[in-house]
């Protein structure tokens, strides 16, 4: 198999990010994905990190951004989080998707916490891990974005774009983070995730993407692509 050129990628993707960054500021919009935006909003709080994440799953970035404001407004830390009726959480959280789903799970989440951790996040992926609802991409976001800790977060756009590109071949999301931990250099862990959620919601779309204006067309096979623009 070809050596893949990570340093390149890593590089044009950057380059390409700070492009849409200058754009977005012009236009006043957000530069980063919701959860990136959300830990730099408040210093990269554990607590806030996590319920973001949690929230972002299965829902649009400028909804996360709202829904996260409501409620890390209302219930800024563990502490006040259980204090707040299941009802009263799902309506703050609304319209994530699934939010009464989630409204149950940062409940129980706040009082693992209180009980288990005294009232922090831990900082360790098996206990993230056996928190309700939190999976690896949660717990390597809130160890990347809340910690400063090396992981590699693999959601739908790094799966497809992983895959895509030819880097790797997986059928699952898990899979993709264990061949890329053992591929990808440790130095480009952290930001994996910001710049391929960025690159797959604007140009390496699931359906249709823009290969005509790919920054990284020479390290990527187009494996399974039918239409593109």
């Amino acid at each position: 198999m070809k050596k893949i050129n990570w340093d390149e990628i890593h590089s044009s993707l950057e380059k390409w990010r700070k492009r849409l960054q200058d754009e977005r500021e012009k236009d006043g919009e957000e530069k980063e994905p919701a959860v990136t935006t959300v830990a730099e909003r408040y210093r990269h709080d554990p607590w806030a990190v996590l319920v973001s994440t949690i929230l972002s799953l299965r829902t649009k970035d400028d909804v996360t951004l709202k829904s996260s404001k409501r409620l890390l407004a209302r219930a800024p830390s563990p502490q006040k989080m259980a204090k707040l009726e299941t009802e009263e959480i799902a309506s703050l959280a609304y319209p994530a998707g699934f939010y009464h789903t989630k409204a149950v799970n940062l409940k129980k989440i706040a009082d693992i916490l209180i009980k288990q951790h005294n009232g922090k996040v831990p900082r360790d992926m098996d206990e993230l891990l056996a928190l309700p609802n939190v999976g690896r991409k949660t717990a390597n976001l809130v160890l990347i974005e809340a910690f400063g800790l090396p992981g590699i977060c693999v959601d739908v756009h790094v799966h497809r774009i992983s895959n895509r590109c030819g880097w790797l071949c997986s059928k699952t999301p898990e899979e993709t983070e264990m061949i890329l931990r053992k591929t990808l250099p440790k130095k480009y862990w952290k930001g994996l995730n910001a710049l391929l959620v960025l690159y797959g919601q604007n140009l390496c779309r699931p359906l249709s993407p823009y290969c005509s204006r790919c920054v990284i067309s020479r390290h990527c096979k187009q494996v399974n692509v039918g239409r593109k623009r």
